[in-house]
């Protein structure tokens, strides 16, 4: 059978690097395997699911590269959620409970006080058949709860290995609210099976739900599909990611820190492994997926490693890869240009600053020991344009003049003829500027 996963988020937020994470190792698992990626956008929850967070999720996967085989809208199925919702009660896996939310925390503080495990205590399966109908004479509607057999359920996870859980202590799922619109696992496995999901991969905080849930596939007549649990990204000093960094967001990454989709790719595939490769194209991690890599151990996500990552793919980067957003940034001077500068840039746009140094008057910054030496180096500059024959000759021609060498040679020029004191290659630029302004430069001009 074909390999057939999902990536389902709810509409409720902008994806953060957990679950671009999550989105990634599911496409590459896809993909690995000649599979098909499903994107099942997860909005029964109408009163916080935006149609914006919905166009912005498809956007952000669109940027990665994460393109989709499939698609569906979860409130477009709540007709199928009903039905299957029906047969559930009929067959009497669910039963309604009547407590507000208010009443569940009441409870559930009873419980912690007491030192027992906050659980549903199944109190609305011992209402009579009066009581029901007093509560729903006074227009309290109920909600209903899936009855899990107290088992030990156990599953072969393809990443954990070996994996259980004790049903007795988990709550009875909520499956359909008081406002008859499903919850997640009603939804949720109803469209793993109508799908034929053949793999749930996820993040280990979901462990618990898969347990649940696989009661609640048999219930239905289904097999469950396999199961996969990655450990959750931590900051650096191993507390929880969206504590310390706001679960940082694919659109912040994107517009605010100017990084490149296949930074993220390379960084957030990698995370978890023992090993973390700069790609450049999908297909380079694709060929290098392997899902038994991921250790239990939860991989630490630095920002800093990322932007080391973002200079290291650029200075792979091809400039047919980049000439539309060099224009876009109003920077020209070619391949030649770009292959000048990109190995000393971090993120993009920082092209920018070494074409105005390049094309625009800058102040040199020249010592006044250096008056001299500048003026000699300039005198010296051959007619000839600069290659790197014509580079190696003025730079031989200056040193027996100047009996300078080294740093107080090299670094006097650069800071001469770009106003820095760090950057390309001199020899590498200066072919990209004119003998006058080379010139002017040397002697202290503006230009």
């Amino acid at each position: 059978m074909a390999v057939f996963v999902r990536f389902a988020p709810s509409p409720t937020g902008l994806l953060h690097v957990g679950n671009t994470r999550q989105a990634l190792i599911n496409w590459l698992f896809a993909r690995a395997h000649g599979g098909d990626f499903m994107l099942r956008s997860d909005d029964t929850d109408a009163k916080r699911s935006t149609i914006e967070f919905a166009e912005k999720i498809k956007r952000d996967l669109n940027w990665l590269g994460l393109t989709w085989d499939v698609f569906s809208r979860q409130s477009d199925r709540l007709n199928r959620y009903a039905a299957e919702a029906e047969r559930l009660k009929q067959m009497g896996w669910l039963y309604p409970c009547y407590e507000s939310a208010e009443e569940l925390i009441l409870k559930r503080r009873k419980q912690l006080s007491a030192g027992k495990p906050p659980i549903y205590d199944r109190s609305a399966l011992s209402l009579s058949y009066d009581e029901k109908a007093a509560k729903k004479a006074k227009g309290i509607l109920p909600y209903w709860r899936f009855k899990l057999n107290h088992e030990t359920v156990t599953w072969n996870d393809i990443i954990l290995g070996r994996s259980e859980r004790d049903m007795a202590l988990q709550s009875d799922p909520i499956m359909i609210r008081a406002d008859g619109s499903p919850a997640y696992f009603m939804a949720s496995v109803v469209d793993d099976i109508d799908f034929s999901i053949l793999y749930i991969i996820r993040g280990e905080d979901h462990v618990t739900n898969s347990a649940t849930q696989i009661q609640i596939f048999r219930a239905l007549g289904a097999q469950p599909p396999m199961l996969g649990h990655t450990s959750l990204i931590v900051a650096a000093d191993g507390s929880s990611l969206s504590k310390r960094l706001g679960s940082i967001s694919l659109e912040e990454l994107r517009e605010t820190h100017k990084l490149e989709a296949m930074a993220i790719n390379s960084l957030l595939s990698g995370l978890g492994t023992n090993k973390i490769v700069p790609a450049t194209a999908m297909q380079q991690i694709v060929e290098n997926f392997d899902i038994t890599r991921y250790s239990r151990a939860n991989p630490h996500f630095l920002l800093d490693n990322l932007i080391q990552i973002n200079a290291k793919i650029l200075q792979e980067t091809s400039y047919i890869d980049v000439a539309d957003r060099l224009l876009n940034l109003e920077v020209s001077g070619g391949e030649k240009f770009w292959k000048a500068v990109r190995g000393n840039i971090t993120r993009l746009y920082e092209v920018k600053e070494w074409w105005i140094v390049l094309n625009t008057p800058i102040t040199p910054m020249i010592a006044e020991e250096d008056t001299e030496f500048c003026t000699t180096a300039a005198d010296l500059l051959p007619f000839e344009e600069l290659n790197k024959n014509t580079w190696d000759m003025w730079i031989t021609a200056i040193k027996l003049k100047t009996a300078r060498n080294g740093k107080s040679l090299f670094m006097t020029l650069r800071k001469a003829l770009t106003a820095k004191d760090s950057g390309p290659q001199l020899k590498d630029i200066l072919p990209m500027m004119s003998r006058q302004k080379i010139i002017a430069r040397l002697r202290g001009e503006i230009a």
